[in-house]
């Protein structure tokens, strides 16, 4: 029986964090205490700011936005810890033991931070459909991000000849998972992408604008120095799309229009940060 996209985005999650956690570089976790300012900006943009931002412009009222599309924005601004993030930076010339020890502490405080801002998000908007629990969102947040993530740190703690044999294989094996993921949700609904784009053609440029701050924040919170500009940047605008996907499962089953926003927004950031990590990568040369 083949598993269901509920499932499937579950077992992706889990991959990804456990991987994670295999992979991250204990020895880098020392730089907290030279770096308490920096982390505590940085967790506090990524965590807080960005999705006060979202709150803000889909509270506009010159923005009239379809509730999908609320929702998809919604969920990215608040779900922090990209999964490929550690990765991403250290490839682009940032600080990947900044960037592992971030998001950690970013799905840390995911817990508190994601039901939280829900429940703010649904009070203020009136959202019929969504009867979000912090409590059940916070156990969510805890089995999908924490508890691999823990698994895999104490794996990389205690057995660290296995945790590095297998380090690779289940890198390869996450990835292929979030690939097949965003596949299979294309495939379901790319027919349905064209119509979603012309329905929702207001939200593209928020979305965009979301994007754009987010780098910005991230930039202009770190200290001058080109490594922690990009990590920071990176941190603030790479959402986690596995968890907003499962959360919209969970909570919006009715609204499939809401996967699509999430990838579209996923698709909106990798298109921006380009110019941006190419910008940055000239200043080194």
């Amino acid at each position: 029986m083949l598993p269901t996209p509920f499932q499937l985005t579950s077992a992706t999650l889990f991959a990804i964090m456990f991987s994670l956690g295999v992979g991250l570089p204990l020895e880098g976790f020392s730089c907290w205490q030279q770096n308490r300012g920096l982390i505590l900006r940085a967790l506090v943009g990524t965590c807080v700011l960005v999705p006060l931002t979202a709150l803000l412009l889909m509270w506009s009222p010159t923005l009239a936005l379809p509730q999908p599309a609320r929702f998809a924005i919604a969920l990215m601004a608040v779900c922090p810890s990209a999964p490929l993030l550690m990765r991403k930076a250290a490839k682009q010339g940032g600080d990947r033991s900044l960037a592992a020890l971030l998001q950690v502490a970013a799905a840390l405080l995911a817990i508190v931070s994601i039901p939280l801002l829900g429940l703010l998000f649904t009070r203020l908007f009136g959202v019929a459909g969504w009867a979000i629990q912090p409590r059940h969102v916070a156990g969510q947040v805890a089995l999908a991000q924490l508890l691999p993530l823990v698994l895999g740190l104490l794996l990389r703690r205690f057995a660290p000849r296995l945790a590095k044999r297998i380090e690779l294989p289940l890198d390869r094996i996450a990835n292929v998972l979030l690939l097949t993921l965003v596949l299979l949700l294309l495939v379901k609904a790319g027919p349905l992408l064209m119509t979603y784009v012309g329905a929702n053609a207001v939200a593209l440029p928020v979305m965009a604008a979301m994007v754009l701050f987010s780098l910005a924040l991230g930039y202009g919170l770190a200290d001058p120095d080109p490594r922690q500009r990009v990590t920071l940047a990176l941190v603030t605008s790479m959402r986690n799309p596995g968890l907003a996907l499962l959360l919209a499962s969970t909570h919006a089953p009715g609204v499939p229009a809401v996967k699509l926003g999430i990838l579209v927004y996923l698709v909106i950031t990798i298109i921006l940060s380009i110019p941006f990590l190419r910008w940055q990568a000239s200043l080194r040369c």
